[in-house]
């Protein structure tokens, strides 16, 4: 069996009751004992600004791309804004590329989870957040793809999913993202 792979997940909601929060905390409760998930939290980060890297970079920057840099996978689970990610999540994308020729990203295989509660599940943010893993050189996992509607009726007062159907669902995407973290990262 192969070591546990932490896995950093980062939300695009800043909202402490999102949806998306709570799916993260459910797949770390679904995930199989191959995994440590842990939400990296991105709301501290200041802009990424050209400038402010020139004069040093703010210790909420080194702290955040310290800790991408440590994981073995990245897990985005993000909502849909305007058919794109949140501004929060594209700022941690910005501030984890920069400085140019150091991007903690690089190579790291990803999975992208969009939740919301409409019935298309945050396809676009989900696709929109491909295009940049593209060039940041991060495999994402491309199936099963995971759009999540309905949010608003997943859960109970406890953050537990009360659909059988997702749960399983997402016991798969966990179970597949492990395989897909095995075939990709750097050794």
């Amino acid at each position: 069996m192969a070591s546990k792979r932490k896995i950093a997940v980062l939300v695009g909601s800043l909202r402490k009751d999102s949806f998306n929060r709570k799916t993260a905390t459910a797949l770390a409760g679904l995930a199989s004992d191959e995994l440590a998930l842990e939400i990296v939290e991105i709301g501290q980060l200041p802009f990424y600004s050209e400038d402010t890297e020139a004069a040093g970079a703010p210790a909420p920057w080194k702290e955040f791309r310290d800790r991408i840099r440590a994981a073995d996978a990245v897990l985005f689970a993000t909502p849909e804004y305007n058919r794109s990610v949140p501004g929060v999540l594209k700022n941690a994308i910005d501030v984890g590329s920069r400085p140019y020729g150091q991007s903690v990203w690089d190579g790291k295989p990803a999975a992208v989870i969009s939740v919301s509660p409409g019935a298309i599940g945050g396809f676009g943010a989900n696709h929109h957040l491909r295009q940049s893993l593209v060039f940041l050189n991060m495999p994402a996992m491309q199936q099963p793809e995971a759009y999540v509607g309905g949010a608003d009726k997943l859960f109970d007062e406890a953050g537990r999913i009360v659909n059988d159907k997702t749960r399983e669902f997402l016991q798969g995407f966990m179970k597949s993202f492990v395989s897909w973290i095995d075939m990709n990262r750097r050794k």
